[in-house]
């Protein structure tokens, strides 16, 4: 049974956001310690949120983009080790109370980058076994009976590949290392700290549902030198195993394999979550020397450093839908940055558009999709791009850009 514009009855539409980005940096966190040792722009008080919250929330629901996925941020909630903010408490059960006013389910994300300094700093963080499963699992089962009765679903870890990969790879964020070892350690441990998650939640009446960040890879030389293309698709493999195989075989056949690390068999990893979750926002082109290049070669580039290519999101949707057969998938974040100066919106119509008929496209085929999240409602704080990059329907002074329309239009079928 589907609706006019081709969506099935009870398909999610929503927007995504973090509540770091939309209320700044907790001062105990350690993105605030980012921040103040000039490693990030200064995130202040994010787009407003805090404040705007509930009408924004209402302007979401008048959109028809009536899920919507926060982050419960843990360093708000527990800024000293034990002792919880009962401020920071109230406030987050107020944010929940006027979305279900309003309309709006909320999808509550526990980790979306940034953790409490004593629990990434004092007790080192995902990566020592100890504090994940007792910290890291304490702080679940309390957000779980804090929350959970005005919460839709959780999202537990936002992106376990690309948070480790940010953080002790390439050094975008928090801990800023650049060390391969201590990747695949940060990368098992978080896949890791996602599953104890899920393992917590699932006794609720709430569905769960992943969120990895995906995209087609793809291996680039220079044509005129022939003797790169066989390092260059050597390294593609090795990238698509980190971006891909890390997670799906555990989800498939309860077997981690974190490339660089033992296999370790966690059948309990079979099958879980409710529902697979993804962001896409490019493709990524892999050279013979590991670097992470544009794909399309030559296609312009946004604020990312890389080419938006809305038709890598049925790559994406049919590669999962052939990985993790008769799994339900959810676009958990798909969206296009761009420079905040420039406010090109109408690049945003063309992808959007572009991006949600692939996704009916992909129904009529059969495939499962039960949810589109665009990223983001309103324009906020971008990690290190700060205030420079938008990726909202909704500017920072709560007028609507074009591209809501097109969200409203798309997700009432009008």
């Amino acid at each position: 049974m589907t609706t006019t514009n081709g969506f099935p009855d009870g398909f999610m539409w929503g927007t995504g956001a973090s509540s770091l980005q939309t209320e700044g940096a907790p001062p105990l966190s350690d993105w605030y310690a980012w921040e103040e040792a000039g490693r990030a722009p200064r995130s202040g008080a994010g787009n407003g949120f805090g404040v705007e919250y509930a009408s924004d929330l209402s302007q979401f629901a008048d959109l028809g983009l009536t899920h919507h996925r926060l982050s419960l941020d843990w360093a708000r909630l527990e800024p000293r080790q034990g002792r919880h903010d009962q401020e920071a408490v109230e406030h987050y059960r107020a944010i929940l109370t006027a979305a279900r006013e309003a309309g709006v389910s909320v999808w509550a994300c526990l980790h979306h980058f940034d953790l409490p300094g004593w629990f990434a700093d004092d007790e080192g963080g995902f990566r020592d076994e100890r504090a994940r499963s007792l910290h890291w699992a304490r702080h679940v089962d309390w957000v779980g009976e804090t929350f959970g009765d005005l919460v839709h679903g959780w999202k537990p870890v936002n992106e376990p590949v690309a948070y480790s990969m940010l953080g002790w790879l390439t050094g975008r964020i928090p801990p800023g290392r650049q060390d391969v070892d201590a990747f695949a350690e940060a990368l098992e441990a978080v896949l890791l700290a996602n599953h104890e998650a899920w393992r917590l939640l699932r006794s609720g009446d709430q569905p769960t549902c992943t969120i990895h960040s995906l995209m087609p890879v793809y291996p680039v030389w220079s044509e005129d030198d022939d003797r790169q293309a066989e390092p260059a698709r050597a390294n593609a493999r090795m990238v698509d195993d980190v971006v891909w195989g890390s997670w799906i075989r555990a989800l498939r056949d309860g077997v981690l394999a974190v490339p660089g690390r033992p296999e370790i068999e966690v059948p309990e990893m079979a099958g879980s979550f409710d529902l697979i979750g993804f962001s896409y926002y490019y493709a990524l082109g892999i050279g013979p020397d590991l670097s992470f290049r544009p794909y399309p070669t030559g296609a312009d580039v946004g604020p990312l450093g890389l080419a938006p290519w809305a038709e890598g999101l049925r790559v994406c949707l049919e590669r999962l839908a052939e990985e993790l057969p008769d799994r339900p998938i959810v676009v958990a974040e798909c969206g296009i940055g761009t420079w905040t100066a420039q406010d090109d919106d109408d690049l945003r119509c063309r992808y959007l558009e572009d991006c949600l008929e692939i996704t009916r496209g992909a129904i009529a085929d059969g495939i499962d999709v039960r949810g589109f999240f665009h990223w983001t409602g309103v324009d906020n704080y971008e990690w290190n791009l700060g205030y420079d990059a938008a990726f909202g329907l909704i500017r920072r002074d709560r007028t609507a850009k074009p591209s809501a329309d097109v969200a409203r239009r798309w997700a009432t079928g009008t």
